[in-house]
C-alpha cells in the first residue's frame, strides 16, 4: 500500500524515511521479448532461452533497462502525492545493476525518499531511492535515485 502525502509539502518531513514496497512482479520471458522488440536490444543473453541456458546466468534475463524502467510501475505503488496539479520525472542519480534479473524471478521496489528541495517555479523536487530487490537474492537488481517534481495545486 502506497505512502500517501496530501500536499507536496508533506514530503519534507519524511524525508530520510522508507516509503514502504511495492507489489511482487514476475519477470516473464514474453516481458523480456516485448522489451528487446522495442528497443531493438536482442542480445541472446535476453531473447535466446537455449543458448542463455548454456551462458553465465544459466537462462536468460532481464535487460537492466527493464528492471530500470519497472521503477515507473513501483513508485506510484510505494508513495503517492495529491494535491497537484501535475507531477513529472525530472532525472536519475546513481544508476546501478548489482546483480541480473533471471526470467522467472519476482522483483519488487522499496523506496527511500532521500530529500526533499524547493526549485524555481513553485515546484517541490524529491530525490527517491528505489532498490529493485530481487526475490531470495542477496544483491537487488537495480539502485536508482529518482527525481520526481511536483507542482502544488492552485
Amino acid at each position: 500500500m502506497a505512502t500517501i502525502f496530501q500536499h507536496p509539502r508533506e514530503l519534507a518531513a519524511a524525508a530520510g524515511t522508507h516509503l514502504g514496497y511495492s507489489d511482487w512482479l514476475e519477470i516473464t520471458q514474453d516481458r523480456v521479448n516485448r522489451f528487446a522488440d522495442a528497443t531493438g536490444d536482442r542480445q541472446w543473453i535476453h531473447v535466446d532461452p537455449e543458448r542463455a541456458a548454456r551462458g553465465p546466468f544459466k537462462g536468460t534475463i532481464a535487460h537492466g533497462y527493464l528492471t530500470l524502467s519497472l521503477v515507473n510501475l513501483f513508485l506510484p505503488q510505494i508513495m503517492e502525492v495529491r494535491g497537484i496539479s501535475m507531477g513529472v520525472n525530472y532525472g536519475a542519480d546513481k544508476l546501478r545493476f548489482p546483480a541480473p534479473v533471471k526470467v522467472g524471478a519476482r522483483v519488487r521496489g522499496g523506496g527511500e525518499l532521500l530529500k526533499v528541495e524547493d526549485v524555481k517555479g513553485g515546484a517541490i523536487q524529491a530525490t527517491v531511492r528505489v532498490t529493485v530487490e530481487i526475490e531470495g537474492a542477496e544483491r537487488p537488481g537495480c539502485v536508482v535515485d529518482t527525481i520526481s517534481r511536483y507542482v502544488p495545486a492552485a
